[in-house]
């Protein structure tokens, strides 16, 4: 926080390196005035929070700023469309079920109670559009994440290993597994795209072949203490993943927190936007959620739901709202006129 004339430096890894280069060209000579030199320093309010103006634009830190995954999937989708265009297809599943006045199909998905399967198929197509539309240029590899320097398996790593990108199924293979080992739930699948996109973001680095799979066990791994009450331990994973040890894991958590500048809070504002841009990203590849039917059942516990939020946040809003006074006992005061004699 600060701007290059304070002694306040930001927290951010760039502006520490070049703290000390800012502050020598601001030192005053001895012989010269605070007034001649220029280097007064600011009121706090009045100085612009570097880390804060960036937040902005870091789509897992800001709830405005649009999700990662789904901006890369945008190329995919729109030649999709203009190849069904060309070959006069209608866009959409052929099987779609669509709503009437005698019957109403819901999916059983919900921003607080997400669909465990369809979750993790989402999570894993946005991880997959991550790899396919990285910066061509190529990004640092960091070695904590390079499966050659730390395999999970003893099977021998084939030497074309980081030119390949893996398929959509391969990916939710690995996740799905995961999960339904460790018992994890929906809600920790988007945390854990929520933890992938920052760390992409706050390290400047791409998922690519090469670090794919340990980046997202690095996540899994936080996302599962973060969220769950219960978390699963770093051996436990090593149960899961037979070749892998206890070692491995810790210093794959601790580089993976170190990079994330041990920033684990996620808003639920950032959490919703992740849901309902996960729910877009199927939409537009045609991965729908079941939809069922709204059986008579269904719909009263929807309405029972509905009711009892009603009267909570009528309770909420009841000790802030002002009553009008009645005009019928407003009395207002009566003026005589003074007699100066």
């Amino acid at each position: 926080m600060g701007n290059t004339a304070s002694c306040c430096v930001s927290s951010s890894p760039k502006l520490r390196r070049n703290a000390h280069s800012r502050l020598e060209s601001c030192r005053p000579d001895a012989d010269l005035s605070r007034e001649d030199t220029g280097c007064n320093l600011q009121h706090i309010s009045d100085r612009e929070n570097i880390d804060d103006l960036n937040m902005e634009f870091n789509p897992s830190d800001h709830p405005r700023a649009s999700t990662i995954f789904l901006s890369k999937s945008q190329t995919d989708v729109r030649e999709k469309r203009k190849s069904l265009f060309i070959n006069h297809h209608p866009p959409g599943q052929i099987g779609r079920k669509y709503s009437s006045c005698s019957t109403i199909f819901l999916d059983d998905s919900t921003v607080s109670q997400p669909n465990l399967k369809y979750t993790i198929k989402c999570v894993a197509l946005a991880i997959y559009y991550h790899i396919k539309n990285r910066d061509p240029d190529g990004r640092m590899l960091l070695d904590i994440f390079d499966e050659n320097l730390h395999p999970l398996s003893k099977c021998e790593v084939p030497p074309d290993y980081d030119k390949h990108n893996p398929e959509q199924k391969q990916i939710y293979r690995f996740v799905r597994t995961l999960f339904s080992a460790a018992q994890l739930t929906a809600e920790c699948a988007i945390v854990t795209l929520v933890y992938l996109e920052r760390l992409l973001t706050y390290a400047e680095i791409d998922i690519c072949p090469a670090n794919w799979k340990r980046i997202v066990l690095g996540a899994i791994l936080l996302a599962s203490k973060v969220w769950d009450d219960q978390a699963v331990w770093n051996v436990d994973y090593c149960q899961i993943l037979k070749d892998i040890t206890v070692e491995d894991m810790n210093e794959l958590e601790r580089q993976f927190l170190e990079l994330l500048q041990f920033n684990i809070n996620v808003p639920s504002s950032v959490y919703a936007k992740y849901y309902f841009d996960l729910r877009s990203l199927a939409e537009a590849n045609n991965l729908s959620f079941p939809l069922e039917p709204l059986s008579r059942e269904r719909a009263h516990k929807l309405e029972a739901i509905s009711r009892l939020c009603e009267d909570k946040y009528k309770d909420l809003r009841r000790p802030t709202r002002k009553r009008s006074a009645s005009a019928d006992n407003l009395t207002l005061p009566r003026w005589s006129p003074a007699i100066i004699s």
